[in-house]
């Protein structure tokens, strides 16, 4: 009798375990992050750029959408690689130094990487600290009903050191100690 219910109490552990296993490993392809995301529309996240004067972030997507009129260069043509679309460009948030979160500091009007202090412009260009290169981004499409479609699905690594396609300093002082 005791080993019987043993072995039953033993396979209902495993089966709770094994379903919990492969719904915690499952993919939720359902607008979050690793999918096509509806950021939603064009000039509703314009005006929310302008009137909060910093980066619309959108948090289910771990993304910055920045308003973008830079000039394009050799090493980054960022609407001719699907990155920037009618004057924005997503930028993936992570820090791409050791995956820091990269909140944006109103001071400076830079993005700024509380880790190892890590600077971005707001195109995500590197300009100071440790980091090898810019904020990873990510490809941007607007729809003819104006909706802002982010594909999260696949990072695009961010330009190269040394690439400015803004050529505008920080605009204040550093929110975080340079690294």
């Amino acid at each position: 009798f005791f080993r019987r219910s043993l072995l039953a109490s033993f396979g209902v552990f495993a089966a709770q375990f094994g379903g919990g296993t492969v719904a915690f490993l499952w993919p939720n392809l359902k607008g979050g992050f690793g999918s096509v995301i509806n950021a939603g529309k064009l000039e509703d996240i314009k005006a929310a750029i302008e009137g909060n004067g910093e980066p619309y972030y959108y948090g289910a997507g771990r993304f910055y959408i920045v308003t973008y009129d830079g000039k394009p260069t050799p090493d980054a043509d960022y609407a001719a690689e699907g990155v920037a679309a009618q004057g924005i460009m997503p930028l993936y948030q992570r820090c791409v130094h050791l995956g820091c979160r990269v909140p944006f500091c109103k001071q400076s009007q830079w993005f700024e990487c509380p880790c190892h202090g890590s600077k971005y412009n707001t195109a995500g260009e590197y300009k100071l600290g440790p980091a090898p290169r810019g904020l990873d981004r990510f490809s941007i499409e607007i729809t003819d009903a104006g909706d802002v479609m982010v594909d999260t699905s696949r990072i695009i690594l961010g330009p190269p050191r040394g690439v400015d396609t803004l050529g505008k300093p920080q605009a204040g002082p550093f929110c975080v100690a340079p690294g």
